[in-house]
């Protein structure tokens, strides 16, 4: 599921048509609009979220407006926030070595202008 999810992910326009859904349910129509791509391509998109699970179609009449499955969605927040602790403990580490750095420069220019070696 995940690699599906990633995978449909990778395109730019599905990645713009998530973010569309992620203000709520749209039809194909609504969500073409803004590209200069046609419906047909925009549908083939949408069928790709659809087949990751990351979108569901919802039956109306004989409108078939698309939303988000935010339980798919979830999925791939949880996955990705075991990555964002670990890059969060990294970061805090280079800014400790950084941190470091600064004061070292900080204390070698106080002593030069004191006219240490």
């Amino acid at each position: 599921m995940l690699d599906q999810s990633f995978a449909a992910l990778s395109d730019p326009v599905r990645r713009a048509l998530i973010q569309r859904l992620a203000e709520g349910e749209a039809t194909v129509q609504d969500l073409a609009r803004p590209f200069s791509i046609s419906q047909p391509a925009i549908s083939r998109h949408l069928k790709v979220l659809e087949d990751a699970g990351l979108i569901e179609t919802r039956v109306d009449g004989t409108a078939r407006p698309r939303r988000l499955k935010p339980e798919a969605v979830a999925q791939l927040w949880n996955w990705l926030g075991q990555y964002r602790t670990l890059w969060e403990v990294q970061f805090q580490k280079l800014d400790a070595v950084l941190d470091e750095i600064a004061d070292d420069e900080q204390q070698t220019s106080r002593d030069r202008g004191a006219g240490l070696p």
